[in-house]
């Protein structure tokens, strides 16, 4: 979780990467984990260059933890240790099923599951099972995919569209350039585009309580509060038909009880308040302004308390401390109006979700919503905690995720980050009210602004307004229609290294993702015994016009584009006219097979890549 970036400024970059690491929750795991059985019923199907393993679902568990070890005629050579992934944050995956990339093919492997009842807990091994994935021979394996066009369906959930992250918004009103760019302009362009081609409806962001808005100081010993810097950033939000996540933090300096405690480039302080009561009436106030300006459009506002606390980079006081700030914050803004929506602990990797239910089931405080965050996985699931704690209403939001913490890695600029997020979406599906992904624009500067165009920024749009391939993978998810379709998979692959996607649109066209899955981010720059042939049937819709939009290496990736450019830190004018090709995908039509009234579809998939095919209404 450290930046890779030489250009950063040494002081955020080196406080950062000193404090980083450093939890805050020394006291360990609360009490009543409950102890679970390794799963049962662990299988392991091996293909082209990957092993698929699957078991069986163990109640109370909200992931797993997939273990592997080398053997040597027959032996395990050492201990079974979790495989990783190499996401650089939470290990542990939702879902009762993992495809290992990261083996070498040929070579055998012992493999062993543990369930997951907190993340911090990690629950006995499964039995071990041997397997070892199958060396390519030239040849792309086929994967079958039927679809019904006819098929009744159940609702398509669509956790993408919730939530979108989102530097801190008092940038939306900076005149300042990166790479030549004006940052708030940018900034605001990227959030209106994330608004109209993916619909998002919200945006959460950082620091709305930092001195850079001016909202709060003392003079001679008395508070001065002052929200005309909050009333801009949010009048300009909600003249791009977005609505805030009002993210409570961090501490005004004139209240911090130790105001030298800060974090980031722009030096946000991370302390307790150094008076409880004045923190609330800044709370009270806050809330009480922003129901009066905006009326009661306020009360569809999720209002977070703080930023991973759980980490010492952003809270200098202990957990106790900031159990306090939760039940002072979410009494404030109930007294404001108990129908606003109050949450937390908005840990960093799924902390203190268990901490803070209990903790809120003895001091009665609200919990409304429950959020976190993670990288590198899909999100765990945390319905059994919920259920378990006594919370089974509480709405669960990831108002973090990627596909890496790490700022200026490389992996956030590629196709493979595509994948991972189509996959992600997949998973949280039907099992989390908002999967929100960190973060909209290049323009970001937690530790010191972009010193190039294609830096490993978090943004989905780079500098400049182009859409990487993880914005691309949004607008493809958000054409999908709002029935979803059942999908039999067969073939080397399948339901797992390809997943799919199948939906139905009310004018009765559809619209069906498919895509190489793999976590195993070593194979970023992609792997071809991974790529597979793809035939798509689909029953019903023999005749009808079929097109496809292609995701990959070699369509819609920016990175690509800029090599064959030879971009340097930052394009030319002539190249960035150039690299607005990537900034939209082509649409192809294909020819078709009938067969019994079905339309046949094949195609090349590569790894990475992903393909949207689209069927017309009959």
């Amino acid at each position: 979780m450290t930046s890779t970036s030489d250009h950063q400024p040494a002081d955020a970059r080196s406080d950062w990467e000193a404090r980083i690491a450093l939890r805050s929750d020394e006291e360990g795991p609360t009490s009543g984990i409950p102890l679970l059985v390794g799963p049962a019923d662990l299988a392991a199907d091996a293909g082209v260059g990957h092993v698929r393993l699957s078991w069986s679902p163990v109640s109370g568990a909200v992931g797993y933890l997939v273990h592997r070890t080398p053997l040597r005629d027959g032996v395990p050579i050492g201990e079974l240790t979790p495989i990783d992934h190499l996401g650089g944050d939470v290990l542990s995956v939702p879902d009762t099923w993992y495809v290992d990339t990261a083996g070498e093919p040929g070579k055998p492997y012992a493999y062993a599951v543990a369930a997951v009842p907190e993340v911090t807990v990690t629950g006995p091994l499964s039995a071990p099972i041997h397997a070892a994935a199958l060396p390519a021979d030239g040849n792309a394996p086929t994967v079958t995919l039927r679809v019904d066009a006819a098929d009744e369906g159940v609702p398509l959930p669509r956790p993408w569209q919730p939530m979108i992250g989102s530097e801190r918004l008092s940038q939306l009103l900076c005149t300042d350039t990166s790479g030549g760019r004006e940052i708030g302009r940018e900034l605001l362009a990227a959030l209106r585009r994330i608004r109209e081609e993916v619909g998002v409806e919200t945006v959460r962001a950082h620091s709305i309580l930092h001195d850079d808005l001016a909202v709060y100081r003392e003079v001679d010993g008395v508070p001065v509060i002052d929200f005309t810097g909050v009333d801009r950033v949010y009048d300009l939000v909600l003249s791009i038909g977005l609505r805030p996540v009002v993210e409570i933090g961090f501490m005004p300096r004139d209240l911090a009880s130790d105001p030298d405690r800060t974090v980031f480039e722009y030096r946000g302080v991370i302390s307790p308040p150094k008076d409880w009561d004045r923190w609330a009436e800044l709370v009270r106030a806050l809330v009480a302004h922003l129901l009066e300006r905006y009326g009661e459009t306020v009360l569809s506002w999720d209002f977070e308390v703080w930023n991973e606390a759980n980490l010492e980079v952003f809270w200098s006081g202990t957990r106790d401390e900031w159990m306090r700030l939760y039940d002072v914050t979410a009494k404030a803004v109930k007294d404001v109006d108990p129908r606003i929506p109050v949450g937390g602990p908005s840990s960093a990797a799924a902390g203190w979700v268990d901490a803070l239910l209990e903790h809120a089931n003895r001091s009665g405080a609200p919990v409304d919503f429950v959020s976190t965050h993670t990288y590198g996985s899909p999100p765990l699931d945390l319905r059994p905690t919920l259920h378990r704690l006594g919370f089974p209403d509480a709405r669960i939001l990831w108002t973090e995720w990627g596909v890496t913490p790490t700022h200026f890695h490389p992996v956030n600029d590629g196709t493979s980050a595509a994948t991972f997020l189509l996959s992600g979406m997949r998973s949280a599906a039907g099992r989390v009210e908002a999967l929100s992904y960190w973060v909209a624009s290049d323009h970001f500067e937690e530790l010191g602004r972009p010193p190039r165009l294609l830096h490993g920024g978090f943004g989905l749009i780079t500098v400049g307004g182009i859409a990487k391939p993880r914005y691309h993978a949004l607008r493809m998810l958000a054409q999908l229609g709002e029935t979803e379709l059942s999908v039999q998979a067969s073939g080397d692959g399948a339901n797992g290294l390809v997943q799919s996607w199948a939906s139905r649109r009310a004018d009765g066209s559809l619209a069906i993702l498919v895509w190489g899955s793999t976590l195993d981010q070593s194979k970023r720059d992609g792997d071809p015994a991974l790529a597979r042939q793809i035939r798509l049937a689909v029953e019903g819709a023999a005749g009808r016009t079929v097109t496809v939009t292609r995701l990959d290496r070699e369509h819609g990736d920016v990175t690509t584009l800029a090599e064959q450019l030879g971009v340097a830190d930052w394009p030319t004018g002539e190249q960035w006219d150039a690299l607005r090709v990537a900034d939209s995908l082509p649409v192809e039509k294909v020819e078709t097979r009938a067969r019994v009234g079905a339309a046949v579809v094949e195609l090349h998939l590569p790894q990475p890549g992903a393909v949207l095919i689209e069927v017309a209404g009959s």
